[in-house]
Formats: structure tokens, C-alpha cells, sequence
């Protein structure tokens, strides 16, 4: 069984010649929380932080949580923060609003530890809850919530919370992330369909993926030029992917810095950003062929009928592309299975299930 997956307009260009003289860099000053996969399936966030942090001068750094997916922990998000206060003395020859590092560690959060399964939330955690504590202040600035890994933790915030929703301001490093959270996802895109919110799906690749990459510009070269032996922030920095550039959440942090910010269609270092349009949930009720698409980074949902004979202490689930569960929710007498395709191909799934007949 597969499915196919069309091309599809992405939701943001890389514009940074263009990019308005707003933002953090012109003295404007955001309230941030950094949700964060670190330590997870991909070094990238490690340098993400680190970039953070150096630019931490110019943000009122809120919170820093630990989310979904893979085995990253708070632990690591502290791990860096020690770094940054092996670095903070000279930090502060050059500003004296670098936060202190136990300022940092006051606000860093443990948030959820998995996926929260077919309802796309589940318990509230300390992630969740200081979310909501921040956005509860009486601060009249909004709070902007930059997602680098899964979005369970925010999910979980506005199912405990709703009144929270406008304060907030979310950027989404989606694409693959949205794959693993798509529950989350989903339930935030039908209980919260007003919420303030960038899906950036495929600006992570601009910062590593083509530009000028000659002499000190390459991707490895300018890390071996400008970041290695710059502290215990670069020298961490040049140990991870052997040296080479990814940076894939620091979009999220471009955009604060230079831009429009309250304005996500206007030009910044973070994207240009089109509005959201219809459609981008595909629903299919039977097994599907080659010959049926849906969008790329959109909601693919399996609607398929309960077998009969299948009691509800059975379970079933599709594995997509040979690793990527989705776990089948029965509403009524449906099972349904939710998945988002990170790349245009077709996808190959089949089903596992403790019922014979499905299985």
C-alpha cells in the first residue's frame, strides 16, 4: 500500500537582504520561550541553542523546556547552559544584559517525555505548566514560543488553558517535527484554529542548503573561521556534525532578530510567510494506491471502519516508510490514523495490529 505525495508551495522564502530594520537587533525586546528537542535525533538543536544563547542579551529569556521527540532531556539543555557560563564573564564585557546563568537554569523545564497518542494531548507537565505561567503574567508584551522539536508541550498548555491563546506567539520549526506531533498538531489546528502561528516547514534548509558557500562561507569553513576557539560556547559548537553547519531551529531565532516580527508577511531573517490555506487535511476512507496524493507537510487521516470482531481492548497502528508509527484511535466505529509527509515521495505504510484480520 502507498500513497503519493505532490510537491507543494513552501510556506516561507529566505529573504535576508530584504529584511525590515525591526526586530531584537533594533532594540526591540521579546518575551521568549524556546521549546527544544536537545538531545534528541539531531545535534542541530545543540547548535541552535548556542546560538541562542549568544544573542541571549537581547531577549527576555522566559523559558527553556525540554520536549518530544527522542530521548532529549532537560539535562542537555543544561548541559549547554553550563558552557555558556564557562563564557559569561567575557559575555558580559560586551553587554550587561546577558541573563545570569542561574537565571537560565531557574527557568529551564522538564516537558513531556512522548507522544501523548491520537488525542494530541494527554498530562500536563512542568514544560506545559510553565507555559501557561508565563503567559499569565501581567507583562503586556505577547509571548513568543519558538517550537524546535514536538509541539505536545504547547498543545498540552492551551487543552489546560485556552484563555492563554492570545497572548501567544508560536514559531514552528514543522517539517519533520510536524511528522512526529502530527496529533498534536492536528488537535491544536481544530480546538485552536484562531492561535497566532508560524509553520515553518522548510526554512530550516536555507540556513545549511546553497547561499555562497565559497572561502570562509562554507558551511565547514566558516565554522573553523569564526566559530571554533571562540569560547566554550564555539568549541562546543565546532565538535558537533563533525564541524559543519546545520543550525536547522535558528530560523526561529532570525526572526526576532531582523524583521517585522507582530508582521509575518513582511520580509526577516526568519522567512516571509504567505497565510495557511485550505485543504491541507486530506482524508481517506479506505486503503489508498499510487494514483492518490495529498500535500506535502500537510494532515494525511485514515478514516477506515472498525473490523467486526475487533473488541476495544485490541489496538492497531500503521508504520509508515518502515518506522514511523501512527497510532489507530477509535471514534465511534472508525479507527483512525493520522501522519504527516515531510517529503514528496510516495510513502509506502502497512498495518500492525493484534487483530488478525487487520494485521
Amino acid at each position: 500500500m502507498r500513497l503519493a505525495i505532490l510537491f507543494a508551495l513552501l510556506l516561507a522564502a529566505g529573504c535576508a537582504q530584504s529584511a525590515g530594520a525591526g526586530g531584537a537587533l533594533a532594540g526591540e525586546r521579546y518575551r521568549v520561550v524556546v521549546s527544544t528537542d536537545i538531545g534528541g535525533t539531531d545535534p542541530d538543536d545543540f547548535q541552535s541553542m548556542v546560538h541562542f544563547l549568544v544573542y541571549a542579551d537581547l531577549f527576555d529569556v522566559e523559558g527553556l523546556i525540554s520536549s518530544p521527540y527522542g530521548p532529549g532531556r532537560k539535562e542537555h539543555i543544561l548541559q549547554v547552559i553550563d558552557l555558556y557560563e564557562r563564557d559569561y564573564a567575557n559575555l558580559k564585557t560586551y553587554s550587561a544584559r546577558y541573563p545570569a546563568p542561574d537565571a537560565l537554569r531557574a527557568v529551564t523545564k522538564q516537558g513531556a517525555l512522548e507522544g501523548p497518542g491520537a488525542a494530541g494531548f494527554g498530562k500536563p507537565t512542568e514544560g506545559s505548566r510553565w507555559i501557561i505561567e508565563c503567559a499569565r503574567r501581567a507583562d503586556p508584551r505577547p509571548l513568543y514560543v519558538l517550537v524546535w522539536g514536538g509541539i505536545e508541550d504547547l498543545a498540552q498548555a492551551l487543552h489546560d488553558d485556552p484563555g492563554i491563546l492570545p497572548k501567544l506567539r508560536v514559531y514552528f520549526i514543522g517539517g519533520p517535527n510536524k511528522m512526529w506531533s502530527v496529533d498534536a498538531y492536528h488537535y491544536i489546528a481544530v480546538h485552536h484554529p484562531k492561535l497566532w502561528i508560524i509553520e515553518a516547514n522548510s526554512t530550516y534548509r536555507g540556513w545549511f542548503v546553497g547561499g555562497n558557500q565559497s572561502g570562509e562561507w562554507g558551511n565547514t569553513a566558516f565554522v573553523k573561521t569564526h566559530i571554533a576557539g571562540r569560547g566554550a560556547l564555539g568549541e562546543f559548537f565546532a565538535t558537533l556534525l563533525k564541524g559543519t553547519i546545520k543550525m536547522g531551529d535558528s530560523p526561529s531565532v532570525g526572526y526576532l532578530l531582523r524583521g517585522v516580527p507582530e508582521d509575518p508577511s513582511q520580509p526577516g531573517w526568519g522567512g516571509k510567510f504567505v497565510r495557511a490555506w485550505d485543504g491541507r487535511r486530506t482524508v481517506f476512507d479506505r486503503l489508498t494506491t499510487e494514483g492518490d496524493t495529498a500535500e506535502v507537510f500537510g494532515v494525511v487521516e485514515f478514516a477506515l471502519p472498525v473490523p467486526a470482531g475487533m473488541t476495544p481492548r485490541q489496538s492497531a497502528r500503521m508504520i509508515f516508510d518502515g518506522r514511523i508509527p501512527a497510532v489507530g484511535a477509535r471514534e465511534g466505529g472508525l479507527l483512525r490514523f493520522r501522519f504527516s509527509p515531510r517529503d514528496a515521495k510516495v510513502w509506502p505504510y502497512v498495518i500492525r495490529s493484534d487483530f488478525p484480520a487487520l494485521d
